[in-house]
This record gives C-alpha cells, sequence and structure tokens, in this order.
C-alpha cells in the first residue's frame, strides 16, 4: 500500500490549533478529519494543552520526535512519560481516525511516516529527532 502513497504532505498544524483540522495530500487526493467529533476534538485540544511541556522536555533533550510519528522520552523520565504517552495516544487515535474517515486500508504505517516527516521539519534547532534509519541526532 505503501507505493500508491508516494508524495504525502501534512498541511495543517496539530500542534498549535492553527486550523484544527488534519489534511493529508497523497497523489490520489486529500484526506483529512471529515467529521470533527467530540472525542476528534478532546485529542486535538489535549495536543495543544500539553504544547508548551513538550517544547521545554524537547529543548532539554528529555524526548524527541521518533521515525514513526510519536514522541519518545530519551532516558529515564517518569513524569516525561506520563506526559509522552498522553501525547501518543492522542496522536495515535487522530491517525487512525484519518484512515477510518478515508477508507484507507492498512494506511497507519504511512500516515505515522508523513506525520513523523513533519514533526521533524517542525523540529527546533539541537531537538533530538530520530532518522529514518533509526538513528537520533540533533536537528
Amino acid at each position: 500500500m505503501t507505493k500508491y502513497f508516494t508524495r504525502a504532505i501534512f498541511i495543517a498544524s496539530l500542534v498549535l490549533g492553527v486550523g484544527l483540522s488534519a489534511r493529508l495530500s497523497f497523489t490520489q487526493g486529500t484526506y483529512d478529519i471529515k467529521e470533527m467529533t467530540p472525542a476528534v476534538k478532546a485529542a486535538l485540544d489535549g495536543r495543544k494543552d500539553r504544547f508548551d511541556q513538550l517544547r521545554e522536555l524537547k529543548s532539554k533533550g528529555i524526548v524527541g520526535e521518533n521515525n514513526r510519528g510519536y514522541v519518545e522520552v530519551l532516558g529515564n523520565n517518569a513524569q516525561a512519560e506520563s506526559l509522552v504517552n498522553a501525547e501518543n495516544a492522542d496522536r495515535k487515535f487522530i491517525y487512525k481516525t484519518i484512515e477510518q474517515q478515508n477508507n484507507l486500508t492498512n494506511a497507519l504505517g504511512t500516515i505515522e511516516k508523513v506525520f513523523a516527516q513533519v514533526q521533524r521539519d517542525k523540529a527546533m534547532s539541537a531537538d533530538k529527532i530520530q532518522d529514518e534509519n533509526g538513528h537520533w541526532v540533533s536537528k
């Protein structure tokens, strides 16, 4: 299925609430959140609410953006684990919603990769990011 999603671009920001919708452009068309359910809104709001905390942890090198579209704790930090788990649960819910609402089959991995690239692109200088080969680097 990945071969059908050759040039994927994430358009809307899910982080700061700028246009609180998600839209993915693939060569076959545009896929987005078609129905803003209360659960989707809660996931987007959760991401927005924890943005500053994650930004601080990223700037300290405590967490980074992995190559699967999720944040990851880079060491031992129970407080960070809790925040990361909540963030990743919301991200996964949003990714699955995009897959389901757009009738995509087995596209979760591709959606995760698209979002991972977006998060790497949006990372600040010195943030830890995981490249496509699994190596952690500072941006």
